[in-house]
């Protein structure tokens, strides 16, 4: 049942996504460019609720879907790793012309070159996870 719950949870979130042009290539394109509001708007608006979310969790004690208290540790500040995780995102951004929850939304609206893109972001991540204890700190 809970796996229905997350799956429709998904089909709204990319429909929202698709219906606000935050999936449009366009949209993106025009952001890049200083050129239009949307899309600074429409991320302005989910780090306003993340943020929001995240002090709610942390301060009312909240549990996971298993009944376990949920932790959130503070993160490692390393100005080296931001800018460059930051820098490699943002050209994969701009090149590509979706961020990763766009590309499955794109594949849903029937963009289906997106399917190669999906596969070298899996690819990519895969070869983080394995370098990962190799990076400095």
């Amino acid at each position: 049942m809970r796996n229905i719950i997350y799956i429709a949870i998904g089909i709204v979130f990319g429909i929202t996504m698709y219906k606000a042009e935050a999936a449009s290539w366009f949209r993106i394109y025009e952001m890049f460019h200083f050129q239009s509001f949307h899309m600074y708007g429409f991320i302005g608006s989910a780090l306003a609720v993340g943020l929001i979310g995240m002090q709610w969790i942390k301060r009312s004690e909240k549990k996971d879907i298993d009944g376990n208290k949920i932790v959130i540790a503070p993160k490692e500040k390393s100005i080296a790793r931001y800018l460059i995780g930051g820098i490699f995102f943002g050209l994969g951004w701009a090149l590509v012309g979706a961020c990763p929850g766009p590309m499955f939304v794109l594949v849903g609206a029937g963009i289906f070159p997106m399917l190669i893109v999906i596969i070298g972001a899996i690819l990519g991540t895969f070869i983080y996870g394995k370098i990962r204890n190799k990076l400095p700190h």
